[in-house]
């Protein structure tokens, strides 16, 4: 089973709350496919073990420009919220993704739905 990381969000996943996520990359997920959802994926120190947070199988994949979190203010709040932080407001989101990625706002990227379905 594919690792995904949320170093980020670790919380929110353990929690449940976090239902979509934005990622670089990922671009053959496909519906329907399981994914181990891990704290940290990368850059573990020798001897260090993943930590497993759950399984979460993949309910949707779009591509999509960030700066749609801007222009529809309902649904900027509405992704923020699923995204795990309920009290970001979609710009405060769009910064710290551009930021921690080292990207532009234009950029699209995909948006991942997932459902929880072991903890």
């Amino acid at each position: 089973m594919r690792l995904m990381s949320f170093s980020l969000t670790t919380e929110q996943m353990r929690r449940r709350e976090k239902t979509v996520t934005r990622r670089l990359g990922w671009d053959s997920l496909l519906p329907g496919q399981l994914l181990c959802a891990v704290e940290k994926g990368m850059g573990l120190k020798k001897g260090e073990a993943v930590k497993r947070i759950g399984v979460v199988r993949v309910a949707s994949v779009t591509k999509e420009p960030l700066t749609k979190l801007l222009y529809d203010d309902a649904y900027g709040r509405a992704e923020v919220i699923k995204e795990g932080f309920p009290d970001m407001t979609p710009l405060a989101f769009v910064e710290m993704f551009c930021q921690h990625n080292k990207i532009d706002r234009a950029r699209r990227v995909n948006r991942i739905e997932l459902e929880h379905v072991e903890s």
